[in-house]
């Protein structure tokens, strides 16, 4: 019997999404620097979406991809694009446009980047959770940068380091014993009971059933600390480990 060469199937990652707010090329370039100084490690070499629909037409669209690119970010695609003329541009330009995720947002910013796919699929989804935790993924081994380790319906512990750019999900609770420099995203199946215990906190980002901080929202006085990281009455809660 032949074997297939290639197989399709559907899977879960996790994207960033740059919302533009206007056409202005200067302002972009400005709010991308300046965004992206915030957070180098965690913007670098960063796969994003970008959404366009807050605005009716863009004149030089090339222009505005060249900038994205400048700031080290890979366009996936595009979403949120009403205009014909617009969409053959940027499929043109080698990007698929896509169709959009319909919820409200509030921004206040020329651009708002918010750790989303995923996430926000959790905030508008949580009739779907999944309370089931099968087992405990456990990693005793670094964890280097572009890594992404995710344990579905189970606790990860990993007894190591985590470096930035590295990216740990599970549906239950994430426990690292080491330093951790990457994204930590624990309840990712929507159950907001879960934790993130870590012994070394340096986080990119920080996530328990979607509702998430950037590592310059990380209280600094936790920073290198251990610390557990769980939800209160739906807001992020964090405390001394012990």
């Amino acid at each position: 019997m032949q074997k297939h060469s290639i197989e399709i199937k559907g899977s879960n990652f996790t994207f960033l999404v740059l919302y533009l707010k206007n056409n202005n090329i200067d302002l972009i370039n400005k709010s991308l620097y300046k965004k992206t100084q915030e957070c180098p490690n965690f913007f670098k070499n960063a796969p994003v979406i970008v959404n366009i629909s807050k605005i009716c037409n863009i004149d030089d669209w090339e222009k505005i991809r060249k900038i994205i690119i400048s700031h080290n970010f890979f366009i996936i695609g595009v979403n949120g694009c009403q205009n014909d003329i617009l969409k053959k541009n940027i499929i043109d330009s080698g990007l698929p446009v896509l169709s959009e995720n319909k919820h409200n947002t509030n921004h206040n910013n020329n651009i708002d980047t918010i750790y989303s796919s995923h996430i926000n699929f959790l905030k508008t989804n949580k009739k779907n959770i999944v309370n089931k935790i099968e087992k405990t993924h456990i990693i005793d081994i670094p964890v280097r940068s572009g890594q992404k380790i995710y344990a579905k319906y189970a606790d990860l512990i990993v007894i190591n380091n985590v470096s930035a750019g590295a990216e740990l999900v599970a549906d239950g609770n994430i426990h690292v014993y080491g330093l951790v420099r990457g994204r930590v995203l624990a309840g990712a199946n929507g159950d907001t009971t879960r934790k993130i215990f870590c012994t070394g906190l340096f986080a990119e980002l920080v996530s328990i059933s979607g509702e998430y901080w950037l590592s310059d929202q990380i209280p600094s006085e936790f920073i290198g600390k251990s610390a557990q990281i769980y939800l209160k009455n739906k807001f992020l809660t964090i405390n001394p480990l012990g």
